[in-house]
């Protein structure tokens, strides 16, 4: 059997495995507790709904996702899709209040509710040969239709922090407004440099069309250009694929294609250049206008596709930079510009795959700003941003949920060319309190399956908790960074989870920066206390079991955890690499009750991660109870 053969055998264990557990767990998310005696419930079903039915019984089914962004709903207010149903698109919640959250549930049989960040191209109509062993997408053109914003008499804010530094003035000539912005430092991140411009309401599911001259005096790359809330929590209600061509010295005129995911009254049109701008270099951007335009196609590629998922996972994509560096099997280019995607492939693929599924950069669960919602039973695919996502959350509760094949989307490109890609599963940023992840199960994950990080003075991370997650196949299995002094870090509790395969999931052989590990905390200067870190089964990964970067003045409380792996090693501790996990221990203080042992996990090749009648993880602890996420399986 060779190495795809094995691949492919163990995803489908796995997936089998999912499966099994998933449709009996639905089957059970149906009797969830319903919310105060006025509280409503409303009901989804992607194959008989219709989004005329007003939702209120199963026989009165919505259809769509937008359907259900659309609706009013009230706290306490619960929303039920069908069990074997299937969505595609983002899913927008509503928030609910102390005590009356609004819940997404299911009902029925069968496998939970899928909500899919990504676009099928499985039709032999779908693909086109344009060289040998290359097949694109379609072709996209746009009819240009109404201006909606008159952008040459604009004015354009700037915001600066940390040690950025640069200079913006407002220059007109016959065509408008030039905005001169001459660099001294662009900063190390994203938001240390950001341009603000007029404000511009959208619609979900509309199309628009920015057109602007640029250049620079010094070549980069311009990231994509967003429309967002303008005030915390910094919503994103649209944004573009990255301009794939460096600006250069001469005028050259570019179009951005919006894709709005989310209507907003309040956005404004916003380009993040910290980390881009060369110091020293003096770039001028003129906007002209915003059209509205329509596809050629019912579903344009108009964010970038971080990944593609043949069949269900039995095989994935391999992300190249130009048409060029196609040169294997399965490697593809997504082309911006033109919106398509350049595959290799030796013959046609769908006469190789009944499943193609490309993954766009957006959350598939866009929660920013939300605040009080339950989800329970949902499945949430195939998106190569996060999985859920937005910043500003705050009593959410996650609760056995699936969550596979995230991340990997461009984020943006640094000014020395190198492209940066991204994405978690379930992400908490900046200023989030009293969350809940439980009993979810997730797997290929391109960044880390649980997270919560922020940057700013307003980055309050307080009472979140992650507890009784299975996580295999994931670069990281939980990721936390904070800062700056001013950012607050409380009580964080990650505990009883069962990490397995950290950097061996479908991206760990692509990333530039191969970092397969559990426990991945990077720089922490926030003030911190109550983090802590218990009764977890961490096993085998690629690189480091833990990894510490700078500013950690209060080490987790990291106990009565069980590992093993025999590859990599125990940690990366403040650029120390330590090997074994007595040296570790001693090194480092922590894990002073865990054990380093085999979990013993009943058929691990195949994906049964429950645990043996003689597993250690069943007597780590004093009070009889095992450690991991064995609480999944009973």
């Amino acid at each position: 059997m060779n190495g795809t053969d094995r691949r492919r055998r163990r995803v489908n264990a796995v997936w089998l495995v999912v499966w099994v557990i998933g449709c009996g767990v639905c089957a059970g998310a149906g009797q969830a507790a319903e919310g105060p005696a006025s509280a409503r419930t409303f009901y989804v079903d992607s194959k008989t709904g219709q989004d005329g039915n007003d939702g209120l019984s199963a026989e009165r089914a919505w259809q769509s996702l937008e359907r259900v962004n659309a609706a009013e709903l009230k706290p306490g207010d619960t929303v039920r899709f069908q069990c074997g149903g299937v969505w595609r698109g983002a899913l927008v919640p509503a928030s609910g209040k102390a005590g009356a959250p609004v819940t997404y549930t299911s009902f029925g049989e069968g496998p939970k509710p899928l909500i899919l960040g990504s676009l099928p191209r499985d039709r032999s109509e779908d693909w086109q040969r344009v060289r040998e062993n290359v097949w694109a997408t379609l072709p996209m053109e746009y009819q240009l239709g109404e201006e909606v914003l008159d952008l040459r008499g604009g004015r354009w804010s700037r915001h600066q922090e940390q040690d950025a530094d640069v200079e913006v003035t407002h220059v007109e000539d016959a065509a408008g407004t030039i905005l001169r912005i001459a660099c001294s430092n662009g900063g190390s991140a994203s938001n240390h440099v950001q341009l603000w411009g007029p404000p511009l309401p959208v619609q979900k599911g509309a199309c628009l069309l920015l057109t602007f001259r640029a250049r620079s005096s010094q070549p980069f790359r311009l990231p994509s250009i967003g429309v967002l809330h303008g005030g915390s929590p910094w919503n994103r209600f649209a944004r573009s694929a990255p301009v794939n061509r460096p600006l250069d010295a001469d005028w050259e005129t570019y179009q951005a294609v919006l894709d709005v995911q989310e209507s907003a009254e309040t956005g404004r049109l916003h380009l993040s250049l910290g980390g881009l701008l060369p110091a020293g270099a003096v770039f001028e951007f003129q906007p002209e206008s915003v059209r509205r335009a329509t596809p050629n196609v019912a579903d344009p590629l108009t964010v970038d596709v971080g990944n593609l998922i043949f069949d269900g996972g039995a095989v994935c994509g391999w992300k190249k930079w130009s048409l060029d560096d196609l040169t294997k099997p399965y490697d593809y280019y997504y082309d911006g510009a033109a919106q398509r995607v350049y595959l290799y492939c030796e013959a046609a693929p769908t006469a190789r795959h009944k499943s193609i599924e490309l993954a766009l950069a957006r959350h598939v669960i866009n929660q920013g700003g939300k605040h009080h919602v339950v989800y329970d039973g949902l499945a949430v695919m195939n998106g190569a941003a996060h999985g859920f996502g937005g910043g500003g959350t705050h009593d959410l509760v996650i609760r056995n949920c699936d969550l596979g094949y995230i991340g990997g989307a461009h984020q943006f490109t640094r000014p020395d060319g190198k492209p940066v890609r991204f994405g978690n599963a379930i992400e908490f940023w900046g200023a989030s309190r009293d969350n809940l992840v439980e009993g979810c199960r997730i797997w290929e994950v391109y960044d880390a399956a649980l997270t919560n990080q922020g940057r700013g003075d307003d980055s309050k991370q307080i009472n979140i908790t992650y507890r009784n997650n299975l996580i295999w196949n994931s670069e990281y299995s939980f990721e936390y960074w904070n800062g700056p002094e001013t950012a607050v870090t409380e009580n964080v509790r990650f505990v009883n989870n069962t990490c397995v395969n950290a950097g061996r999931g479908w991206a760990h052989q692509q990333r530039p920066d191969r970092n397969g590990s559990h426990l991945m905390f990077y720089s922490n200067t926030a003030a911190t206390k109550g983090v802590e870190v218990k009764y977890n089964i961490f096993y085998d990964h690629s690189d480091w079991g833990s990894r510490y970067s700078s500013g950690w003045q209060v080490l987790p409380d990291m106990d009565y955890n069980l590992w093993f792996s025999q590859t990599g090693v125990m940690a990366y501790w403040f650029r120390q690499k330590i090997a074994g996990f007595d040296e570790y221990r001693q090194a480092t203080g922590l894990d002073a009750h865990s054990q380093f042992a085999d979990p013993q996990f009943v058929d691990p090749a195949g994906g049964d991660y429950r645990l043996r009648p003689d597993s250690p993880a069943r007597k780590l602890r004093s009070d009889g109870d095992p450690v991991g996420a064995e609480m999944l399986w009973r």
